[in-house]
């Protein structure tokens, strides 16, 4: 089945869930009329239907090689990815001081997600560049502005991120990669990194690598590493690709999905290398760059979950299998309660999922338009929520979506299984999914709830509105609210953090349910009568909302528990 990018949801979120509109009313971004904006998904939503979406199973087929030392990428993938440069597509939020669309992050988000669905796996490659045009831009040297960003901008270059090493995965500050200073500007960096996402293609003129390393004087931990700007081939004066640097390919990984993405296990034996920013402080740096990735990696699931979907919906409505209790309807599976229930479930944490990833994006949009740090509290906020459940909705969508085509998704042929195996590691890379969930519990509640009561009390402050429309939904979101409030108290109420951590996952999770009730309850407040967003509403807050006691009921039972089993009585 084709698909189709949903570019009315786009819309209607813009204009009715995130708030849109305040963003174009800034001087930063206020060349993104509603007319502009309706002009870009238009474009955007051409380029992924039928450019990118056909891509989808080659890559899948026929996955990236490692030949001879160069990377073969999948058949087609050069093409689809020129479309995406020659478009402007990498550069849509870049600054237009080096060639950017300067763009809001909140159309960058739908863009990217829509090009999630149709091909994850080239998709993949440009949101890596994207975060490298971002580090760069916020704390690269005027040189390196200038010789790397319109490069990157153009699509001629590719950038990655280098952290993971095989003894240093989420604990990065035990990687051994090391970098002497030359004497010249220049340092010579050694090191091997794994998991190196989209490490060498054979499209762009040049790939340059942001990698951590530790230079002669960095002390132990995350507070010695500095970050690296190592390019495949080293610039010439005139800024053009020059000589090969020192650095290699070791291995690409057999994943169990994105085949058409190389992973790459990255060797670099005295590469030179520019510094980014200040010495020892190359985390602040990098997580300007894992920020921008880890809302995008938000998208990325979402994104998968809306190709599943569809795919998923395009089958039911056209299999027939066994007595339906629809008189006089077409006999599909659809009609089955249980088949309904799935695409139901499916369809509402979609627009949850998309609503809490754009609402993350304005406020990104905000504070770069306006400085102020409510903005800014409020995306640090937003960003692991929106990572953890767009991508956790991205799975388990992808799922569902398999089990509604029954037997045949569990055959290749239909191309179910694919997302499901595709969206898997988005969960595990750019922090894994209970990273983030520590994050939320912890530092994300540094400022004694502020951020997150302030986004509690906008939710009440709905709800108390839509009593007199919709008192059976405001009602619950209300309440649920409420229950929230308490479980951020009992975790403020909390000092040792471990106690926390025992129940960030589900925390994180139950701030999502109620996030989500509040956005569908915003919909459901838009139609005069009991139209679509109304049923889906009244869907999810009868139905999935309800969640959320459990989860905060498990998120604020503390460690002891935990700890309680002995590692015996794991193994018994």
């Amino acid at each position: 089945m084709p698909y189709r990018a949903p570019v009315d949801e786009y819309r209607f979120l813009f204009d009715h869930i995130v708030g849109l509109s305040h963003v174009v009313d800034t001087d930063r971004f206020a060349e993104a009329t509603p007319d502009m904006t309706a002009a870009i998904l238009s474009e955007a939503a051409r380029l992924c239907e039928e450019v990118l979406y056909p891509l989808q199973r080659s890559g899948d087929l026929h996955p990236a090689k490692l030949e001879n030392g160069v990377v073969r990428t999948s058949p087609g993938y050069a093409d689809g990815y020129r479309a995406i440069a020659d478009g402007g597509w990498v550069s849509i939020s870049a600054h237009p001081d080096h060639g950017g669309m300067g763009l809001p992050m909140t159309v960058t988000t739908a863009v990217n997600e829509m090009m999630s669905s149709a091909c994850l796996s080239l998709q993949l490659n440009p949101l890596m560049t994207q975060g490298q045009i971002e580090a760069l831009e916020h704390h690269a040297s005027d040189h390196l502005k200038a010789t790397y960003l319109p490069k990157l901008v153009s699509g001629a270059w590719a950038g990655t991120m280098n952290l993971t090493e095989p003894q240093a995965g989420s604990d990065v500050g035990a990687l051994r990669s090391k970098a002497e200073p030359m004497g010249d500007g220049t340092y010579a960096v050694t090191g091997q990194k794994i998991y190196i996402s989209w490490g060498d293609n054979d499209f762009t003129e040049n790939v340059c690598h942001l990698v951590l390393a530790r230079l002669p004087d960095g002390v132990p931990g995350t507070k010695g590493i500095s970050l690296f700007l190592v390019p495949k081939f080293i610039p010439d004066e005139n800024g053009a690709p020059g000589k090969q640097n020192s650095l290699k390919v070791v291995s690409l990984e057999h994943k169990m999905g994105l085949h058409g993405s190389p992973t790459a296990v990255m060797q670099y034996d005295g590469a030179i290398g520019w510094l980014v920013g200040e010495a020892h402080d190359g985390m602040r740096a990098m997580f300007t760059m894992m920020n921008n990735a880890r809302l995008g990696v938000g998208g990325q699931g979402i994104g998968v979950a809306e190709g599943a979907y569809q795919h998923a919906l395009a089958y039911a409505m056209d299999r027939k299998q066994g007595r339906t209790p629809v008189q006089g309807g077409s006999g599909s599976i659809i009609e089955h309660a249980d088949v309904r229930r799935m695409l139901a479930t499916m369809k509402a944490d979609i627009f949850a999922a998309r609503a809490i990833a754009l609402a993350c994006a304005q406020a990104i949009d905000m504070q770069t338009a306006t400085d102020k740090p409510h903005w800014a509290a409020r995306a640090a906020f937003l960003t692991p929520i929106a990572k953890a459940f767009g991508t956790d909705t991205g799975i388990a969508v992808a799922e569902m979506g398999v089990q509604v085509h029954g037997g045949m998704g569990f055959i290749e042929e239909t191309g179910a299984a694919q997302y499901s195996r595709d969206v898997r590691v988005t969960a595990i890379y750019e922090g894994t999914n209970g990273i983030q969930a520590m994050d939320l519990a912890a530092r994300k509640l540094m400022d004694g709830g502020e951020a997150a009561y302030a986004l509690l009390d906008e939710i009440e402050a709905q709800a108390e509105a839509a009593r007199a429309s919709l008192p059976e939904l405001a009602e619950p979101v209300w309440q649920a609210a409420e229950s929230l409030r308490e479980a951020v108290d009992w975790m403020l109420g909390h000092q040792d953090l471990n106690q926390r951590f025992a129940g960030a996952a589900p925390f994180l999770r139950g701030f999502a349910r109620v996030l989500g009730g509040h956005f569908h309850l915003k919909a459901a407040l838009t139609e005069a009568g009991d139209g679509p967003r109304t049923r889906l509403a009244r869907f999810y807050i009868t139905r999935l909302l309800p969640e959320h006691a459990g989860l905060l009921a498990h998120a604020t039972q503390g460690a002891t528990d935990l700890y309680a089993l002995t590692p015996e009585d794991f193994a018994a």
